[in-house]
């Protein structure tokens, strides 16, 4: 029996994590179909569709796949018709939340988001209720450990005209406006850094502090929001510490 039990459970944690991995995939093809209907199926001109790319082969997503999305984005191919639609709405302790998804049907989409937040502690909001709180900006993230030359790594961030280059923790955070992010990320390439992320993202002008109980109560709210098929991204002003994520 206890070999049984044994094997059920590697079964069952297969089974799981195989459910995690095509959650993730339906929505990075999603990603990549937006992508591509936006700015065209190549990837070498298209720096959105690139590194949409990038993240669906380091989770081993099939090249079938992201094929098969590319060409549903450029409409060589038949498929849903994908909105991007932003919810806004209040977390616990009353921090902010951006929610941002990609849905073939809008009112399953409003149903479901509101139900999440209904159920972890939060409400959401009309449009507009806290999206002034964050700012739109490129992002680009490279690891630290790889690259221990932080000299040359703030001059080329300097010599591509990003506003910022911080430091936190193992990895460097280059910021720009969106208007210069695709200029940014090409000309740090060209300096022979390979960002471990790209994109463009909604970030708090400034963080709120809270306490722990209340901070494991927001990332709840965000992994369930996550959770969701339709769901892309969540962005909170929540100053969530290691401490929290690690409770």
């Amino acid at each position: 029996m206890a070999g049984h039990s044994h094997w059920a459970n590697i079964s069952r944690h297969k089974g799981v994590q195989d459910a995690k991995r095509a959650k993730l995939w339906s929505k990075l093809a999603r990603y990549i179909m937006i992508a591509a209907r936006n700015g065209g199926g190549d990837p070498t001109m298209n720096l959105r569709l690139r590194y949409a790319i990038d993240k669906a082969k380091a989770v081993s997503m099939p090249k079938d796949n992201i094929e098969r999305a590319v060409k549903k984005g450029t409409g060589d191919l038949a498929g849903e018709t994908m909105e991007e639609i932003t919810y806004e709405g209040y977390g616990p302790g009353g921090v902010a939340i951006l929610v941002e998804t990609l849905t073939d049907k809008r009112t399953r989409t409003n149903g479901d988001v509101r139900l999440v937040f209904d159920k972890n502690g939060g409400n959401m909001g009309t449009p507009g209720c806290v999206g002034y709180l964050f700012e739109r900006k490129g992002v680009i993230l490279l690891d630290a450990k790889k690259y221990s030359d932080e000299e040359a790594v703030m001059t080329a961030a300097i010599e591509a005209e990003a506003d910022e280059c911080e430091r936190d923790g193992d990895l460097y955070e280059i910021t720009c406006e969106p208007s210069r992010f695709t200029a940014v990320a090409e000309a740090v390439r060209a300096a022979g850094f390979v960002p471990e992320e790209a994109e463009v993202k909604n970030l708090p002008k400034t963080t709120v502090d809270v306490d722990v109980d209340t901070g494991k109560k927001v990332l709840r709210l965000i992994d369930a929001l996550e959770d969701n098929d339709d769901v892309q991204n969540v962005y909170t002003n929540a100053n969530i510490t290691e401490e929290m994520m690690n409770a």
